[in-house]
């Protein structure tokens, strides 16, 4: 049953396959994750992807597909407890599904955890993460799940959630006016960067501000957004790509100021000098090779001190990258 304050991205959250919208190397006719879910097939696996991509919608599809009982929790908040009490959960009779979004937040020993119960088939996991598995979850739990990769969502893909959003009910409900234009679908489709939640997002508050969906009132709208770096959504995705565009221009400025919102947020110092070295090769390379030897020093610099003094190691690599 819906409520007044939930939000129109939860509303229009797709049921089955057929309502969802992109990753068709996963969910196309003959591809993996729809072969899965056609044949009932239970097993444990890891989403890896961007932010409003489809992952919780995914797992959500997944579960019902198996009539399976489906636990949501968020690794940066659960722990043990949590877990032990979905373990002992036996009402049902249904096999349990533990969808466990920020799955890189949980530390080794959280992990460690999981294993025995992934590994008896007491519970299936379905982790979500925006980082790279490899490098966040440890080998032992790896090796027990598959790792499905999803991808930025297109302009088409985003085109289509877009026209589903102001054509749905529920807009309707708000007293929207006027349509969309191309321009304005175009800006939205680019500032939203293939995150669909983020787009639904604009759509439903700038047609609560301005019952009409323009590009002007869109451009109001985002203007009115909070500063703000959300580790567990979009602003971190956001930010780290802003902090890599910044030192791609060489605006060091511009760089540090991005790099001091992560550190204030406590942002994992790791996750930064990793991108750090990624660029150094990626952007640098043989123009100044001794780029990824400092950015590797800063990177074991991170690792062997951490937070507070690291934040003076990250500084002196960006401004040197």
């Amino acid at each position: 049953m819906m409520t007044m304050a939930e939000p129109l991205a939860a509303q229009l959250r797709p049921k089955n396959l057929e309502e969802f919208v992109g990753q068709e190397h996963l969910v196309g006719e003959g591809k993996p994750l729809r072969n899965a879910i056609l044949q009932k097939h239970l097993f444990s696996f890891i989403f890896w992807g961007p932010p409003g991509v489809g992952k919780t919608t995914l797992a959500k599809i997944y579960a019902r597909a198996l009539d399976a009982q489906f636990f949501e929790l968020s690794a940066v908040s659960a722990g043990k407890d949590e877990i032990r009490k979905i373990i002992k959960d036996d009402s049902s009779g249904q096999p349990k599904i533990l969808f466990l979004d920020e799955i890189h937040r949980f530390n080794k020993a959280q992990q460690d955890f999981l294993l025995p119960y992934v590994e008896s088939g007491e519970l299936t996991l379905i982790g979500a993460t925006t980082e790279n598995p490899s490098f966040e979850v440890i080998s032992a739990l790896l090796s027990r799940c598959r790792v499905f990769v999803l991808n930025e969502l297109s302009s088409d893909n985003m085109l289509s959630i877009i026209n589903q959003a102001i054509n749905s009910p529920s807009f309707a409900k708000e007293g929207v006016g006027g349509g969309m234009d191309q321009d304005a679908k175009d800006w939205l489709i680019a500032m939203a960067n293939g995150d669909a939640r983020q787009a639904i997002t604009m759509l439903e508050n700038t047609n609560r501000l301005y019952k009409t969906i323009t590009l002007e009132n869109l451009k109001q709208t985002l203007q009115s957004k909070h500063l703000r770096y959300d580790k567990k959504g979009e602003e971190h995705y956001n930010i780290i790509s802003a902090f890599i565009k910044s030192m791609r221009a060489s605006q060091s400025d511009a760089a540090i100021y991005y790099l001091a919102r992560m550190v204030d947020s406590g942002e994992d110092p790791l996750f930064i000098a990793r991108r750090m070295v990624v660029f150094a090769s990626e952007d640098i390379g043989l123009a100044v090779p001794t780029a990824l030897v400092v950015a590797n020093a800063v990177f074991r610099a991170c690792e062997t001190i951490g937070y507070p003094e690291c934040a003076i190691n990250l500084a002196h690599g960006v401004a040197y990258l």
